[in-house]
């Protein structure tokens, strides 16, 4: 979990449904209130049969609005000052019920009128309503459910979940409400312009293995990090995403499609005939230069006589340049991990490698670490990110990037 205030300076409006899943929204207002957000609670009648307004003033720290009477607005007017000045409403849990009422417009309860009543039209002041649907699988499997749940996204909101899995009444399947993570990780992507919707994105991460005997290998210091962030922050820009990733500890990010390897060779194999499925790709990986030409069958034991031994080293294929080779290529965008002389190494593989972009790091300042410094190479010069020679934690820096990329994609297609 990112320890950035994602949310700095939003205002939540959280709405919570009856639903045993409002056990998760405590946690989930916890979350929101760590990464920045201001929080209002809005309970229904229902809700507080599952947890206590009082839990959930502790935790946003705020009064929680339960009636539509409540006289404590100088207006009376809660379900219209709730809105005003939100930047989003999220219902979570939804019940079948809420959904039902938001799909036909109804506004009985304080939850469904403050809904019926924000300003939903596209433009300023536009308080977009987000839903994380919760119930039992029979009930989110119901056709009433699937055409109010289609007709709520049809009038503009915006679904999360639901998942799958244990259910509170024992049955399996989906309708569970997503966990408290899965729904910050969504509610931060939402807020995330969409600068590669509709695009394919196919990102290599983390360092390879090449094996010497079955339990030594070559390998570098690579943590993949800086890949998982270019990963998330193209999945949050609206890009479908696949992360080919070497060994590494990384949980994969959320929505994206992962593909695990070890050695050179099979990050090769996985990335060369996707690569002309994708609209863009991203070499982050600390891809070996060289691998044992032979591998050997059992481990290499000293001999008692202090001679260190000797293998024959031989070339691994150079996946980058591959790719960029192809008829139909993506656009390119490729890393260089440098000890010394940053910009020369860098321009010298923008040139070898022939691809538009070349992002250039020390990699011995980044390694494992959750900050670096970049430096975008193309044929017109260099720039900096961050700006001024400092650093950044990697997914503000993953997030720069995806938006540079966006532009120089739309300025080549324009």
């Amino acid at each position: 979990m990112s320890a950035l205030l994602e949310l700095q300076g939003r205002r939540i409006v959280l709405g919570l449904s009856g639903g045993i899943a409002c056990y998760k929204s405590a946690e989930f207002v916890r979350l929101l209130t760590k990464a920045g957000a201001s929080v209002q609670v809005v309970m229904t009648e229902a809700a507080e049969q599952f947890i206590t307004a009082v839990t959930m003033q502790a935790l946003s720290g705020q009064p929680v609005v339960t009636s539509q009477w409540d006289a404590r607005e100088p207006n009376n007017m809660a379900h219209i000052n709730l809105t005003r000045g939100a930047d989003a409403i999220i219902i979570a849990p939804a019940s079948a019920d809420c959904i039902a009422k938001l799909a036909q417009g109804r506004a009985d309860d304080l939850l469904s009128l403050t809904c019926l009543a924000r300003p939903w039209a596209a433009g300023a002041g536009r308080c977009p309503l987000l839903i994380a649907p919760a119930m039992n699988r029979e009930m989110w499997a119901h056709p009433a459910t699937q055409r109010n749940v289609a007709q709520v996204v049809a009038d503009g909101a915006v679904i999360l979940g639901p998942g799958s899995g244990d259910q509170a009444c024992g049955e399996t399947g989906d309708g569970r409400m997503l966990e408290p993570a899965e729904l910050w990780l969504d509610l931060v992507a939402f807020f995330q312009p969409k600068a590669l919707l509709g695009k394919r994105v196919l990102v290599t991460a983390g360092p390879t293995f090449e094996a010497i005997d079955p339990v030594r290998g070559i390998t570098n210091l690579s943590s993949g990090k800086m890949g998982f962030a270019i990963a998330r922050a193209a999945r949050e820009a609206g890009a479908e995403v696949t992360l080919v990733a070497g060994p590494v500890d990384l949980p994969t990010p959320r929505g994206v499609a992962r593909i695990d390897v070890r050695s050179a060779q099979q990050m090769h194999d996985a990335v060369l005939p996707r690569a002309v499925r994708h609209d863009v790709f991203v070499a982050t990986a600390a891809v070996a230069d060289w691998r044992p030409a032979t591998l050997s069958e059992h481990k290499i034991k000293k001999d008692g006589k202090k001679l260190a031994p000797s293998f024959e080293l031989t070339e691994n294929p150079d996946i980058l340049a591959a790719v960029a080779a192809l008829p139909e290529r993506p656009y390119c965008v490729g890393f260089a991990a440098e000890s010394e002389n940053l910009l020369a190494h860098a321009r010298a593989k923008l040139q070898r490698k022939r691809v538009p972009l070349i992002v250039g790091n020390l990699g011995p300042a980044t390694f494992g670490r959750d900050d670096n410094a970049l430096l975008l190479v193309d044929e017109q010069g260099q720039r900096e990110l961050p700006e001024g020679g400092s650093t950044a934690d990697k997914l503000s820096l993953a997030r720069q990037l995806v938006r540079e990329i966006a532009a120089r994609i739309a300025a080549g297609s324009a």
